[in-house]
């Protein structure tokens, strides 16, 4: 339980640096909270292929909602900034860890993708400057609905890698 509650505080951490930080150096500070994550977890391998799969289909899925008109960062850009691409970092950091509950069953982690995102984007755009052109409503609509879908998506990946690195370790254990 503690080490749960340490992900759930780091990754809250993380949240507020980024957040706040901008593209500063101060960033640096998510380099040590993965770091520290990665010197707890059991496979450096396994977890880091789900920080990186998360981290770019992330990027990539809010790069698409920038490029939709969802947010604007006040000026002309098609890739979101490094401080929202780290929140992915982040949350992937989450998954097997203090938000494993959300993963069985599904509609665990769709509720609370439609419910904690939202707000938590707004939250951040407030605090980031970043403005939602379509308005927050619509804007909280979106987000929820993408959310429902991708959590048990991210859960997906977790899983898999897990399976993945599972299987690795029966197979060195049955190699002669």
């Amino acid at each position: 339980m503690p080490r749960l509650l340490a992900n759930a505080l780091l990754f809250q951490l993380g949240w507020l640096v980024c957040v706040f930080a901008g593209d500063s150096p101060w960033l640096l500070a998510v380099a040590a909270i993965i770091a520290v994550h990665l010197l707890w977890v059991s496979s450096w391998a396994a977890e880091g292929k789900l920080l990186l799969s998360v981290f770019l289909a992330g990027s990539a899925l809010d790069s698409f909602l920038l490029n939709l008109g969802v947010f604007d960062f006040g000026e002309p850009r098609q890739l979101i900034p490094l401080w929202l691409a780290l929140l992915w970092l982040l949350l992937a950091s989450t998954l097997n860890h203090c938000l494993a509950w959300t993963a069985q069953p599904w509609w665990r982690g769709s509720l609370l993708g439609a419910l904690a995102a939202p707000l938590s984007y707004y939250a951040g755009a407030r605090l980031a400057g970043v403005t939602l052109p379509l308005g927050t409503g619509p804007t909280l609509a979106i987000l929820a609905l993408t959310w429902a879908v991708v959590m048990p998506v991210l859960h997906g990946f977790a899983r898999l890698y897990r399976a993945q690195y599972e299987q690795q370790l029966r197979s060195r254990r049955s190699a002669p």
